[in-house]
């Protein structure tokens, strides 16, 4: 008996041996296919559904670039180059209009939208471009938030468009050892390729392809202080012209961003004026600058007017038309066409919208707690012709009304958009471009901060539109906002009735005034302040359900 256990325990411990040499062995075999499995698993942990859904890199539809880019090259965009948004907002108007864009999804049916991360990461990025297909170029480093309340920027940097990839990163100051006052610095590439970019009291021109700073000079501030202008405000002139403005931080106000503004104004501390000042695009010589009659925390639009090369400007209390002459390289202030569209309790009127013979300005840029927004309109051929809507109604007890961004405008559909951040909500306005009487065709329970860019052919417009979710409900908006205690979404909808087409996850917040420009092949942008760089999104028709036999 003795001998027949012991030969059952060897037998068992044989078969173990082989069981452990077999399990060895199929790990050897199976070990890289388990391991990519994990590694796949931890790498989806903490991914958004629309993530999950892409598992990777957005191209988009690339059939697409040549037809997108041939088509932004036919639109007129003098001085600058010839893509889908070389402009921080499209062109010298500023229209947020982007008919060559693409909106890839379906206008009838289900839509999917993908997301993908950025793989590399870009603190606080205010704004994004692109010139050929594959390039994208960022500006960031000068959005303050709780967790980096002093950022290093601003700094430019060019990444691949589809990865997010940093090419190159070029870093032009930082405040901690500068002392200047850093706020949000647009993103503008000219004619010839090059990135022309201004912060502080400073102007730089940039090589494209490598980063190198090729010129330098500083700008002009008038009487205010150096350590409180910045020059954010760049456009290009039909003929070339930079014409530069800075908005100016409170005298006493010691806070970064342009968010000092917007908190250190209600306290009572007062802007100096700006200053408008016009550069040679290659030399960066200082041309000719003149003073404003006020503070202009907005930027300004440059256009054409009888033939003129004309400035309108949005101020604290009132707007007004600039002109600049090529000729004798000359700025100056039209003091026949000056509007004055605020009522009692309202703030500054923000970036003005071309809608043909019309000017439109968003009122309430820096917030009221007694009088709602409004939108107002005035003819450029006579300034006394101005009519005012109110989309949101009067502001009730309690209530507090802040519309940041320039209203959204569509000339070839004779639109207007309007969006308030404190009220919660987005409208659209039809615009009669006879009488300049207005009338509002929908509004949305929309919370958005930014601008509302329009995408696509005129019969097929459609409206970008971010939406905030506060995490904790209860809390007043206004201490939600600036404490960065929300989420938001993108969402893409009808521009003509705002009907929901599709809608994103909720990322991170988008830094705050900033803009979701599209990219080629039907994808769109989406810049986090407070997460890692950006979200590359893009919408499709939905894949019918399979279902299993």
């Amino acid at each position: 008996m003795m001998r027949s256990m012991m030969r059952s325990r060897n037998v068992k411990a044989a078969a173990l041996v082989v069981v452990v040499v077999a399990v060895l062995v199929a790990y050897g075999l199976l070990g890289p296919v388990i391991r990519a499995q994990v590694e796949q698993r931890v790498a989806r942990f903490g991914l958004t559904p629309n993530e999950l859904a892409a598992l990777g890199p957005l191209p988009g539809d690339v059939s697409l670039y040549a037809k997108e880019l041939a088509c932004s090259r036919a639109l007129p965009t003098p001085g600058y180059y010839s893509s889908l948004n070389a402009a921080e907002i499209s062109d010298g108007e500023r229209s947020g209009l982007f008919p060559c864009a693409t909106f890839s999804g379906s206008f009838d049916e289900p839509n999917q939208v993908y997301a993908w991360r950025s793989q590399s990461d870009y603190q606080g990025i205010s704004y994004i471009n692109n010139r050929k297909p594959g390039e994208l170029y960022i500006v960031g480093g000068e959005y303050p938030t709780l967790a980096d309340p002093n950022p290093a920027g601003p700094f430019l940097a060019k990444a691949n468009a589809t990865t997010g990839e940093q090419i190159w990163r070029t870093y032009l100051d930082n405040p901690n050892a500068s002392g200047r006052w850093i706020g949000n610095a647009n993103l503008n590439i000219l004619e010839n390729g090059r990135i022309v970019f201004a912060w502080s009291n400073q102007i730089v021109l940039v090589d494209a392809d490598s980063g190198e700073i090729l010129k330098h000079n500083t700008l002009p501030a008038g009487d205010a202080p150096i350590a409180d202008v910045n020059f954010k405000h760049l456009t290009v002139a039909p003929d070339g012209t930079l014409i530069l403005k800075d908005q100016t931080r409170p005298l006493g106000c010691t806070l970064q961003g342009t968010m000092a503004i917007i908190k250190c104004v209600p306290e009572g501390m007062k802007q100096p004026n700006s200053q408008l000042v016009a550069v040679h695009p290659d030399t960066l010589e200082v041309l000719h600058d003149i003073a404003m009659p006020e503070p202009s925390t907005v930027p300004h639009v440059v256009t054409t007017f009888e033939g003129r090369i004309a400035i309108y400007i949005g101020m604290d209390t009132m707007a007004q038309r600039a002109f600049w002459d090529p000729k004798t390289q000359k700025l100056s202030l039209d003091e026949s066409w000056i509007i004055r569209p605020m009522q009692e309790g309202q703030t500054t009127a923000t970036a003005p919208s071309m809608i043909g013979d019309w000017v439109g300005f968003q009122l309430n840029g820096l917030g009221s707690e007694t009088v709602s927004s409004s939108v107002a309109v005035a003819r450029q051929k006579d300034a006394s012709q101005m009519k005012v809507i109110f989309p949101f109604g009067p502001l009730e007890r309690g209530q507090w009304s802040f519309a940041p961004p320039k209203a959204g405008a569509d000339p070839e559909n004779s639109m207007i958009y309007s969006a308030d951040v404190g009220l919660g909500k987005t409208a659209g306005i039809k615009l009669d471009q006879a009488t300049g009487e207005m009338k509002v065709a929908f509004v949305l329970d929309n919370t958005t901060t930014t601008f509302q860019p329009l995408i696509g052919p005129k019969d097929r417009r459609v409206l970008l539109l971010t939406n905030m979710k506060r995490n904790v409900s209860a809390e007043p908006f206004k201490l939600a906002l600036f404490t960065e205690n929300y989420r938001e979404q993108l969402t893409w909808r009808d521009a003509a009735t705002g009907r929901l087409l599709a809608e994103s996850d909720y990322f991170e917040p988008l830094t705050i005034n900033s803009l979701t420009p599209p990219g080629f092949g039907g994808r769109v942008y989406f810049p986090t302040a407070v997460g890692k760089g950006f979200y590359v999104l893009q919408v499709l028709p939905k894949k019918p359900s399979s279902t299993g036999g």
